[in-house]
């Protein structure tokens, strides 16, 4: 990637947790860092494919004073995350907020705080047996695709399944969706969770019926393990219903701890299968 740098912006701003802080203002100064890749740019001398800084620079004063915040971390996140969706060629970005003025009782230069954003690949199995199935998946991929810190890339085939694990049900609706996303897993975890919510997802019983169903089977070559959050998703090797779509929206993607692509994966499955029928 390449990186452009904008250093010490100063802008006129109305953040603290003091009244006299928002009533009054200070000023404060921003630095950022945009990674983004910059060889068309490099080798055809194109402005379009670069980010014009004069422009993020008048960006980032707006981003600064549109709104009031309480704390300076606030006003850093909305920095990044803004500059993440309004300049779609980013692919990171860093801020540093500085604030010299602050209300500090004793001698001090500044005080900063600095967050990033950047966009890492995610793969969602979706899935329905209740009621219009179809029209479930498809509402959910519309609130994936509305969701701050989420952009859909690519959805498969959807394809009809019997049901796995518990098998007294309806048969399913499947498919994989490919995302690229800003959020920290457990953040993603729970954006889905909220959705499915919305879509009235009901938890009685383990692989039982359901409205919808959204499952992140990859995160990066991310792998997790904690109370909320398994990935990669643990028993996604066993399952066609998801190696299937999702080998074809991006059989390359790569399993971090079987260390095999997608599509080995799906082979190895059918592979697996066959034998059991020999």
């Amino acid at each position: 990637m390449g990186h452009i740098g904008i250093r010490d912006l100063e802008v006129y701003a109305y953040h603290g947790v003091y009244p006299e802080e928002r009533e009054k203002g200070q000023t404060f100064y921003v630095s950022a860092d945009l990674y983004l890749d910059t060889w068309k740019a490099e080798h055809e001398d194109d402005l379009d494919a670069s980010v014009h800084y004069g422009l993020v620079c008048e960006s980032i004063k707006d981003y600064m004073t549109r709104e009031k915040y309480l704390l300076i971390e606030r006003a850093a996140d909305e920095i990044c995350e803004n500059l993440m969706k309004d300049y779609p060629k980013l692919n990171k970005v860093c801020v540093k907020l500085y604030k010299p003025e602050a209300p500090i009782p004793m001698p001090f230069g500044t005080v900063f705080v600095e967050t990033s954003r950047s966009w890492t690949e995610a793969y969602i199995a979706v899935g329905s047996n209740m009621g219009d199935k179809e029209n479930y998946i498809r509402q959910a991929i519309g609130m994936m695709e509305e969701t701050r810190g989420i952009q859909v890339k690519k959805v498969s085939e959807l394809i009809c399944t019997e049901p796995y694990g518990y098998t007294d049900q309806e048969t399913f609706l499947n498919g994989c969706v490919w995302i690229r996303t800003w959020l920290p897993p457990e953040e993603l975890l729970k954006r889905l969770q909220e959705i499915e919510h919305k879509l009235h997802r009901e938890r009685k019983i383990h692989w039982g019926p359901r409205t919808i169903d959204l499952d992140i089977i990859l995160y990066g070559e991310e792998v997790i393990h904690t109370k909320d959050l398994s990935v990669p998703h643990p028993d996604m090797v066993n399952r066609m219903f998801v190696l299937g779509p999702l080998d074809e929206i991006a059989g390359w993607a790569w399993h971090p701890v079987e260390h095999k692509t997608i599509h080995q994966l799906k082979e190895s499955l059918n592979e697996r299968e066959a034998e059991k029928h020999d």
